[in-house]
């Protein structure tokens, strides 16, 4: 063996334990990523069962009309965008300002407080929607029964009124979503180098003047780089709360109904396997675009932190 191979062997037997640790990884971005592209031409075809991908018709871009040419494609591509941007803003501020105060705490209410933020992000959606359910209920809601009569005030029917749900589902999604960003941010926050703070003391700066001259210019990559990752979701949504909390109420439409939800109750009457498929493919393909949009303007403003 020559000594460039065993430089190479070397090298690779020292990181294996590493690759190891990747497989896992590694096969469940294979499965779930890469395995299912064939299904990207269903968006094409006429989707038949019985001939299967291959044999199905071609039709073109004919399954793509599904999502412009209804009454709907207003509506549901505005809801989509527009709840979106709101969740970035709501979410990115809310997450920031909760991990600064946690990184204040110290022992065991910091982990007990790290738990608590983070619960939201792992219950299931249905769960969610019976909580809402609780609290905006018409008969036993906590709103309706324990606020506004005591109160003297009319009782509300939440299900039958649009306009109070894009303030619910933005309250939820930040209740939701919070925790985890609030993680990631938490971790960055960590790994600062705390003689800038001590510095800072000493010159007689305030907490928020500390903030504002070295937190958020230290989390400012962090943030940029979750921002991009969500802009390339902002014509995505989430499936759960945006059918399951407002118990897919067909008076909330109006506010409720996004691209996804349209989709799926398009699919649930008419069957369409691949008008469902030409929508996913219109998100991602506009999604990329997006994200690749967004890194451009980063790249010009600041290449350092600038994704690629």
């Amino acid at each position: 063996m020559s000594g460039k191979k065993k430089m190479t062997f070397q090298y690779f037997k020292r990181y294996i334990p590493i690759y190891i640790m990747m497989l896992p990884g590694l096969i469940y971005l294979f499965i779930n990523n890469y395995m299912p592209l064939p299904g990207l031409m269903i968006a094409f075809k006429k989707f038949q069962a019985a001939k299967g991908i291959y044999g199905s018709p071609w039709v073109g871009l004919k399954n793509f009309e599904y999502l412009f040419t209804t009454s709907d494609a207003w509506v549901i591509t505005r809801n989509t965008i527009l709840y979106n941007l709101a969740f970035i803003v709501v979410n990115t501020v809310m997450a920031i300002v909760v991990a600064i105060v946690l990184s204040e705490l110290t022992g065991a209410i910091k982990k007990f407080y790290q738990s608590a933020i983070l619960l939201p992000n792992l219950i299931s959606s249905v769960i969610i929607g019976y909580l809402v359910y609780a609290f905006f209920s018409v008969e036993n809601g906590f709103i309706n029964n324990t606020i506004l009569k005591p109160l003297g005030a009319a009782t509300v029917n939440w299900y039958a009124e649009p306009k109070y749900w894009p303030f619910i589902l933005v309250f939820v999604s930040a209740w939701k979503s919070v925790g985890y960003n609030c993680i990631i941010y938490l971790a960055t926050l960590m790994g600062f180098d705390k003689s800038l703070y001590e510095s800072a003391k000493i010159d007689g700066a305030t907490k928020w003047q500390q903030i504002k001259c070295i937190t958020l210019p230290l989390l400012r990559p962090t943030i940029i780089m979750l921002t991009l990752m969500a802009v390339g979701r902002i014509f995505y949504s989430d499936f759960g709360l945006f059918y399951q909390v407002p118990m897919n109420q067909g008076a909330l439409y109006s506010t409720t109904n996004t691209i996804d939800t349209y989709v799926y109750r398009g699919l649930l009457q008419m069957g369409n396997i691949s008008m469902s498929a030409a929508a996913g493919v219109y998100q991602s393909v506009v999604g990329f675009i997006l994200v690749l949009v967004a890194n451009l303007v980063v790249r010009k403003i600041d290449k350092d932190s600038a994704l690629i």
